[in-house]
């Protein structure tokens, strides 16, 4: 296991487990490293999507965004979420499929998987299915989705190409790829943008904006947008990067306004037809 994997099952499996102990209470959600009313995890949800859902699901939501909001599902539509921790997304993603659709939650750590277990006992969720696997390497079959989403998990991974071709794989052709996450929108200073990223992300990893969009189309999807939603401002991350003994205002020149939340949708082409002399009129 790669050692940033090993670092993201940890950090995660940690929040899942603090989540779970203070069941009930009000409080942060998670350690403290993710931040509690953190600019990037806060007011992302309508009040009536939070009420709707068991507090717990609430609690452990650490995205970027809203990806059940990018794009309308359908009742009857299987829907794939990629790093579905504690199901947040994926409950909201049952209810607008119904009970004719399937949701997938995928997820490697088992913390996460056991709180979004219990959270989709606690919302009596029927058409749902979380599932332990990478995002790198999708367990369902070609062809099996309508639609892959995703919450501020695919900055996290070490190969997004993988995670990229693997979403392409599985979707159905016409499927839809809409998904939150982080991006860096031009040049920041290596050095800085760690910095930086450990906070926006809270491990390192985002992809530059353009650099997203040129994966997605090597991947083979079309109709690519990349929509920085939120920009964030080095203030955001004052006290974070302090506490780690960082000059902020000597490095607030090269990186302001330089990392945001993005929505980020892309489609599946339909599946190519034969205009050879032998299959056509």
């Amino acid at each position: 296991m790669s050692g940033i994997r090993q670092a993201v099952r940890e950090k995660y499996g940690a929040i899942a487990t603090s989540v779970r102990e203070s069941s009930g209470k009000t409080g942060c959600c998670g350690p403290s490293a993710c931040g509690c009313g953190d600019p990037i995890t806060s007011n992302l949800y309508s009040d009536a999507e939070a009420r709707s859902l068991p507090a717990d699901a609430v609690a452990a939501s650490l995205g970027c965004g809203n990806p059940t909001a990018l794009l309308a599902l359908e009742p009857g539509q299987t829907v794939l979420d990629l790093g579905s921790g504690g199901g947040i997304d994926v409950l909201l993603s049952a209810k607008r499929v119904g009970p004719a659709g399937k949701v997938y939650g995928l997820d490697m750590t088992d913390e996460m998987l056991a709180l979004a277990r219990e959270n989709q006992h606690k919302a009596g969720a029927t058409n749902v299915e979380f599932l332990k696997g990478t995002i790198e390497a999708i367990p369902l079959p070609d062809m099996s989705v309508d639609v892959v989403i995703s919450n501020c998990v695919i900055n996290l991974s070490s190969d997004k190409d993988a995670v990229l071709r693997e979403a392409f794989r599985v979707l159905k052709p016409g499927g839809r790829f809409a998904v939150s996450d982080v991006v860096v929108r031009g040049d920041v200073p290596a050095d800085l943008g760690r910095n930086m990223e450990l906070w926006v992300g809270c491990i390192a990893g985002a992809l530059e904006e353009k650099e997203y969009a040129a994966k997605l189309k090597a991947a083979g999807f079309a109709d690519v947008d990349v929509d920085a939603w939120r920009v964030y401002n080095v203030d955001d991350a004052r006290a974070f990067l302090t506490e780690g003994g960082i000059d902020v205002d000597a490095m607030a020149p090269a990186v302001e306004g330089k990392f945001a939340s993005a929505f980020i949708r892309a489609r599946k082409p339909e599946a190519l037809r034969c205009c050879g002399p032998d299959c056509c009129a």
